[in-house]
């Protein structure tokens, strides 16, 4: 069945264009983030092939056995590093664990402030090609931030310069095959919204991402074939006032239980000492008062992590 686009596009050669071409692009994204809290990239420049070969890794990956897997997985490091077991987070909010297991990169060159990262010796190639993938989602993550204050007034490099030294995640995600004998109020992933600044989403290999429009509705998620879906979190929505959205959003169970998903988030975070503080600039441009408190972006992950039952003690 062919899908249709149910989110805006914007052309990342756009946002690196000049004059009125980028002009467009910048507010065509901004009006995305700021009416519907994503949109769907093209033009990234992260081809589809080094996508697969990743995804090709990730499937060898976790078809190991769990044991094998599990020497990987460091519960200290809150499900930041490495594998996480299937079945130990949940949402916030929610009791029952979603139906998945992921292993998170981090990034490379900040060894002595952050866990380091976790290869599988018998996988090799996850490594090299996750890191390819980081690299390139962390090209086109900082020019979407600077559209992103730009349309704002901001000087362009306002977001992008509080990502710098941050622990941006790259996380590969598998969904199994739903068991006979799974929780029936658990699904692939429930209702929650990310804690980040934005997030960057290669497409998945199976459908089930959707989101909850300002009407209650859900709503799927289309990835078409070479692109990338981008959406804000509630670290953007709460440094500009609500401007833009954090929106809500879910990964349903698949009408075949036999079926696995891969998908492949990159999470785009600022350093932990940023200040989340509502900008004065942003205040002013929704109403003049300021919907969020103060609180730092590490004290504001940890938070989050906690509720979701990743704590170093889960």
């Amino acid at each position: 069945m062919t899908q249709t686009q149910t989110i805006p596009v914007v052309d990342l050669a756009d946002l690196l264009a000049d004059g009125p071409q980028r002009a467009a692009a910048v507010k065509r994204l901004s009006e995305a983030l700021a009416e519907v809290g994503f949109f769907a990239l093209v033009g990234h420049g992260v081809d589809q092939e080094l996508i697969d070969s990743l995804y090709a890794s990730a499937r060898e990956t976790y078809d190991l056995p769990l044991e094998v897997k599990q020497r990987y997985e460091r519960p200290e490091t809150m499900g930041q590093r490495g594998y996480t077991s299937f079945g130990r987070e949940h949402a916030k909010d929610q009791e029952a664990a979603d139906l998945k297991e992921y292993w998170s990169v981090g990034p490379q060159e900040t060894r002595d402030v952050y866990p380091e990262n976790l290869w599988p010796e018998e996988v090799p190639s996850l490594r090299t090609h996750a890191l390819e993938v980081y690299e390139r989602l962390g090209r086109c993550a900082r020019a979407i931030l600077g559209a992103c204050a730009e349309a704002l007034d901001l000087p362009a490099e306002r977001f992008v310069e509080l990502t710098e030294g941050g622990e941006t995640l790259l996380r590969i995600l598998h969904y199994p095959p739903i068991a006979d004998d799974r929780d029936p109020a658990s699904v692939r992933a429930a209702a929650h919204e990310d804690v980040n600044l934005i997030t960057l989403l290669c497409g998945a290999t199976a459908a089930g991402l959707e989101l909850l429009s300002r009407e209650g509705e859900w709503r799927p998620i289309h990835a078409l074939p070479g692109q990338i879906i981008v959406d804000s979190g509630d670290m953007l929505q709460q440094l500009t006032n609500g401007y833009y959205r954090s929106t809500t959003h879910r990964v349903v169970n698949p009408d075949d239980d036999r079926s696995r998903r891969f998908s492949m988030p990159c999470f785009v975070h600022p350093r932990p000492e940023v200040d989340l503080t509502p900008l004065p600039e942003c205040v002013a441009k929704t109403g003049g008062v300021p919907q969020f408190g103060s609180i730092t972006a590490g004290a504001y992950l940890t938070e989050r992590l906690e509720s979701l039952g990743l704590g170093a003690q889960a």
